[in-house]
């Protein structure tokens, strides 16, 4: 039941990906036409691509992308051994866990603190616009938050990360 429940949830975060990369390609093509077709530029379109982008980097790599998605320095884990690995792996989780965590309460304020400020063309809130990092932080403290759960359950070494 849980696994049908993450599998809907990843089969989502993919959709709105998805979403996010067509909306962005469908306006660039629009900025496109408008610019060197009709010979009109629509000033707002470059603005809603970078916002499109900027939601799809951080959607994706919370939600979307997998471990073995990640750039990865692993010339040190990969010349040691399965349990030094461990060792390693839920270590590095921790510090990534207590960057991210100790940077949410300074996060959540400048976030909150931009809802006074618009973008110039579309007029959209900054507290929207920079809310994916916050919901991006809270991901990947979760995610490696399950990383040092599972590294610390195994008891198979040819199975370390």
């Amino acid at each position: 039941m849980m696994r049908s429940i993450l599998l809907w949830l990843a089969r989502r975060a993919d959709n709105v990906a998805v979403g996010l990369l067509a909306a962005t390609f469908i306006i660039f093509i629009l900025q496109i036409v408008s610019r060197y077709i009709i010979r009109d530029p629509l000033g707002w379109t470059l603005e809603a691509c970078l916002l499109c982008w900027l939601w799809l980097v951080f959607w994706s790599g919370a939600f979307n992308l997998r471990d073995q998605d990640h750039v990865r320095f692993n010339v040190l884990s990969e010349a040691v051994g399965p349990r030094t690995r461990r060792v390693f792996a839920i270590l590095s989780a921790l510090a990534i866990i207590a960057a991210l965590t100790a940077s949410l309460p300074a996060t959540a304020d400048f976030i909150s603190f931009m809802a006074i400020e618009r973008t110039s063309l579309l007029k959209i809130r900054f507290d929207y616009v920079f809310a994916i990092y916050l919901i991006f932080a809270v991901a990947i403290i979760i995610r490696y938050a399950h990383r040092i759960y599972v590294s610390l359950g195994r008891t198979d070494e040819s199975r370390a990360p």
